[in-house]
């Protein structure tokens, strides 16, 4: 599916957005309120021409202390009947872009299974707003929640690495993949560890885009499908698990957004995922192992179900040997940090202020939500477990994502900077913009702060 806005055209018809209590347009006469119009969020009143056609319409956008419950109001008028449409006016405190970006979110319907939804209505970009930027962030966003909606049934590592290929030679990216064996062979041992029980051999995929300028290497985190390994998950913890590669995911489609809208110019991109599957057999690696990794530091296993941080581990060794000037992970990784900040609000782990606070800042201003937790120090004795330099899986439960964010940056060290997103991929209620299933989280964040963060 395409993210895209209706030509410009003297036929559309005009879209007033209606604040709850504001006049309405001088024009509307009695009609809204014969039909109960007062303006509540997503309302709509249909306006009739003399001769009962259509000559535009209203929608209502709530009370002004209610707008920040609502990132994409205009997600809502999708609910139009079909047609073009336009922006008659643009209400005060509404920001185009994210109107018109809204818009394009709203579009977005997973159709590999289901077939595509009838036409719906159709939005001229409104005047001034960069119409292929938005197009290029929609695309990437859509590419997110394709891969997170597909099951594992046609989505393993195996098919993970070959919409890697797509989007790379679309992009005209270059790309490796170590695979199988060979993880071993070129000192991967705990992402062969993790991926090794699975009948689709486990690996790492590696696309770099860009030949100049400050680096920017992001790592994803791409478990295919967490079976909670020999530490099984409960069925119903088990059902969500083909979104365990959501932070692959939205490291594929922030790639697509930084070389679509043109951000990506002088910049060095890197995005590695470690793509494998937690499975269950008689090779499968189990509680109480002890695994090498990539960096020397020897990791205890005493859950299998904390896998994700031994793929990340390996591979942010490899991306810190090059010393970055930021190295990013995007990974969902712990229930933790949904017990702390609920699906909305993925946690943001850096030790930069700066540029900690560039992104937090932009995604409250994008609509992409981020919530700065801390590196704290004083957890540290809880990852090392005396028998091995570093344990995956603490005991006591407590302050699970900060503990797991410390076992990260113990991997991270030779990038310039690090920051962390424990994300969780996933809208478990449809809101506009953003319907019930795989979510990108983050990547516009990092996108609208690059320019503070990353001087070229």
């Amino acid at each position: 599916m395409t993210p895209d806005f209706a030509p410009a055209s003297d036929a559309a018809l005009p879209l007033w957005l209606v604040w709850a209590g504001d006049p309405l347009p001088d024009d509307a006469g009695g009609w809204p309120a014969a039909c109960g119009f007062a303006g509540k969020a997503g309302q709509i009143c249909l306006l009739p021409d003399a001769e009962g056609g259509l000559r535009g319409a209203l929608m209502g956008l709530g009370s002004r202390t209610d707008a920040a419950r609502d990132r994409f109001p205009l997600a809502r008028a999708h609910a139009l009947p079909q047609g073009d449409w336009r922006l008659a006016a643009l209400p005060d405190g509404l920001d185009p872009d994210r109107l018109a970006l809204g818009w394009l979110l709203g579009q977005y319907r997973f159709t590999r299974y289901k077939g595509a939804p009838s036409q719906g209505p159709r939005l001229v970009c409104p005047e001034g707003v960069d119409a292929a930027r938005l197009r290029a962030i929609a695309g990437g966003e859509f590419l997110t929640r394709d891969l997170i909606n597909t099951p594992a049934s046609d989505l393993g590592p195996d098919r993970l690495e070959a919409a890697a290929r797509a989007l790379a030679n679309d992009l005209g990216a270059r790309i490796e993949v170590i695979c199988g064996a060979q993880l071993l062979k070129q000192n991967f041992p705990l992402i062969h560890a993790v991926g090794r029980a699975s009948a689709i051999e486990p690996r790492l995929i590696d696309i770099r885009l860009g030949d100049s300028g400050p680096m920017l290497t992001i790592v994803g985190k791409g478990v295919c499908f967490d079976t909670g390994g020999l530490n099984l998950k409960p069925g119903a913890s088990m059902g969500l698990m083909k979104k365990d590669m959501g932070g692959a995911a939205t490291a594929l489609g922030l790639l697509s957004m930084l070389a679509r809208s043109g951000d990506a110019a002088g910049l060095r991109l890197r995005v590695l995922i470690p793509a494998v599957e937690n499975s269950v057999a008689g090779n499968a690696f189990r509680p109480g192992d002890i695994l090498s990794s990539r960096k020397g530091l020897s990791v205890e296993v005493n859950n299998t179900d904390a896998e994700g941080r031994l793929v990340l581990a390996d591979a942010m060794t490899y991306a810190a040997e090059e010393e970055p000037d930021l190295m990013i992970t995007l990974a969902t990784l712990t229930g933790a940090a949904r017990v702390a900040l609920g699906p909305d609000l993925p946690p943001l782990y850096c030790d930069d202020d700066a540029t900690a606070t560039a992104i937090q800042d932009a995604g409250m201003a994008v609509g992409d939500p981020l919530w700065r937790m801390p590196f704290w120090d004083g957890y540290e004795p809880q990852i090392e477990p005396g028998i091995a330099d570093l344990d995956n899986a603490p005991a006591g439960g407590m302050a699970g994502s900060i503990t797991a964010a410390l076992f990260l940056r113990r991997f991270a060290q030779g990038a310039g900077r690090y920051a962390h997103l424990d994300i969780y991929g996933w809208q478990p209620v449809a809101a506009p913009g953003r319907p019930k299933g795989g979510v990108g989280q983050g990547a516009r964040a990092i996108l609208a702060a690059l320019p503070q963060i990353l001087v070229r």
